[in-house]
This record gives structure tokens, sequence and C-alpha cells, in this order.
């Protein structure tokens, strides 16, 4: 249940980029998820145990009732010997008379002692059975009470990681000038342990505490795929000395059907835009122009950011400047 630690995780030292960051704050988020699903199913098996011990003593009940059964008969002759005076003591056995009578109070003996030795066999074995299932009982409920205990524990230390991972994220992502609390969005609108929660809102209907800001103002993606673009625009800039142009982000439904009908045939069909999503950007700067030293660097570098120019928009419709982040490639990184 542990997630694979970073590279520079394993030797003791900090996420050195946002991507890291957002990698490790995920994974811590899946161990959550992971020991959750684990306590859940461990308090399914301890529920079928306690089903199956309730069949057991239900059994047991079953058996002691078929026990008092059986003695009722064997009750019923002692007290029946008991209140014939001619059977008191030894009398029989020791006073001449009637042989027939000695052999059949002899023998009246003989089941009386085997009846006993039979009851007092099947309430040891009734007794055996209590004692071990009282065991069971017990060591099933230490047994659970204690991994739900580490369960716990592992649970509150995942989410104290992750929640400490969240907030490096935001700190940095401040740094870099986004302003990620920006129309009062909550600092939760950066959080990519959220994103599977916005996956529950239709496309281009996504609230405002699920898209987190970009660095140029106006512009806004999902959790994940913003902090995949503000590590991808400070490689960007590192190498052309000024930041990513952006021309459109993320597109709300109403947003969408005015660019479709402006452009008919271009544009994707208002619900079906990854725009409407928070995953796709529109450039600028350069980027737009097909082959410019600004496409073909994005074109060499961007996958290593979990961005790719999508196959369509190489041909049909023709769209240089369209950019996507992918999910999956990005949970790679």
């Amino acid at each position: 249940m542990r997630a694979p630690r970073s590279a520079a995780a394993a030797k003791g030292k900090d996420p050195v980029s946002l991507t890291q960051l957002r990698r490790q704050a995920q994974q811590a988020y899946k161990g959550i998820e992971d020991a959750t699903k684990a306590l859940q199913a461990r308090q399914k098996q301890f529920d079928a145990s306690q089903r199956e011990l309730a069949t057991k003593l239900t059994q047991l009940q079953t058996a002691t009732l078929q026990l008092n059964k059986m003695r009722k008969p064997l009750s019923d002759l002692v007290s029946s010997l008991y209140q014939d005076p001619s059977m008191s003591g030894l009398s029989p056995f020791l006073t001449g008379g009637d042989g027939a009578t000695t052999l059949r109070a002899m023998s009246d003996m003989d089941y009386l002692v085997a009846g006993r030795n039979i009851v007092l066999s099947d309430a040891l074995k009734l007794l055996q059975q209590q004692q071990q299932l009282a065991g069971e009982a017990q060591e099933l409920r230490a047994a659970n009470l204690l991994e739900e205990a580490q369960l716990d524990a592992q649970i509150d230390l995942l989410r104290a990681k992750s929640s400490k991972l969240v907030k490096s994220l935001t700190r940095t992502l401040t740094k870099l000038g986004v302003n990620v609390n920006q129309g009062n969005r909550g600092p939760g609108a950066c959080d990519p342990t959220r994103v599977t929660e916005a996956d529950q809102y239709p496309n281009g209907l996504l609230p405002k505490s699920f898209l987190c800001p970009l660095p140029q103002k106006g512009a806004e993606l999902r959790a994940d795929a913003a902090i995949a673009f503000a590590d991808l625009n400070l490689a960007y800039k590192s190498h052309f000395g000024q930041p990513m142009c952006i021309s459109s982000s993320y597109r709300s439904l109403s947003a969408q059907q005015a660019v479709y009908y402006q452009r008919p045939g271009f544009a994707a069909v208002p619900g079906k835009s990854n725009h409407g999503l928070g995953l796709a950007v529109d450039l600028c700067g350069g980027v737009q122009a097909f082959r410019s030293v600004q496409f073909n660097w994005l074109e060499a570098n961007s996958k290593r950011f979990g961005f790719i120019h999508p196959d369509w928009s190489y041909h049909s419709p023709f769209e240089p400047w369209h950019w996507e982040y992918d999910p999956k490639l990005g949970a790679q990184l």
C-alpha cells in the first residue's frame, strides 16, 4: 500500500519541481484511498466472522437443548427410583427375594451410570466448544482492533503528508505569481488530490473551486493540469526568456458555445471540448505558428510535463496553438 518514492525522495531530498510535488501529493492521497479500502475490507471480513460466530453459538444452543432433552428421561428415572422405597440404598442387592427383580434393579443402575457418563461427556464437549468459541471471538476482536488502529494511523500519516505537500505546492505557485485564492475560490482549487472530484461535473460546468489559476491573469485549468503547466512554463521561460502566452484555457459551456458558433467546423461541439474539462490551452507568442522555434521546442519538451499536441490538431482541424494535458501521461511522471 506504499506509494513508490521518487528518486529525490529516495535520497532524502525535497522534490525539486512542481511535477514532483504534485505527483507525491497524489501518491499520498492514493495511499489514503488504498488504506481506507483495506480498512473497509477488513471490516467486511470481521462482520463475516461475526456472523459465522453467531451461527456457531446458535448451533451450540441447539446442542444444549438436545442434551437437555436427552437428560430428561434419565432425570425422570432417577426421580422414580428415588420415590420407590424398595429401591433405596443398596437393599435390592443385599436382601434376598426375587432374582428377576434384583436383575432389573441392577440393569436400571447400569443404565443410570451409562446415562450419567454420556451426559457428563456431552456436557464436557459443550463446555469445550463454549471455551473455544469465546477464545475465537476474543482473538478476532483483538486482531480487528489492532489492524483498525494500524490502518487509522497509516491514513492519518498519509493525510498529513498529502496536506503538507499540497501546502508546499500552494506556496510555490504563489511565488510564481499564481494568485491561488483569486476570486475567493479557496486554496483547494490548486489541490491535485481533488481532481477525481472534478470528474463528477459536466464538461464546461466546473465550479471555480476546482479551477486553479495560471500565471497569466484570467487563465485557469484543472489543478493537475495547472501545476504541470506552471512547471512547463518555467522550462519555457528559462529557454526563451519569457513566459508562455495563453490565448485560451478553461472554457465554460456558454463560452464554448460562443466559440463554436463563431467558428463552425473548427471548434469542438459544446460539451465535448477538452477546454471544458480544464485540460486544454491555446497558446500564442509564436507557438501558434506551425514549425516555429517555439512550436518545435514545445513539441520536443511538453511530454516531459504531461502536455501533448494531439494528433488531430496537426490536420483536422489544423490547430498548432492547441495543447492538452494528458492525465495518464502526467501520472507516469
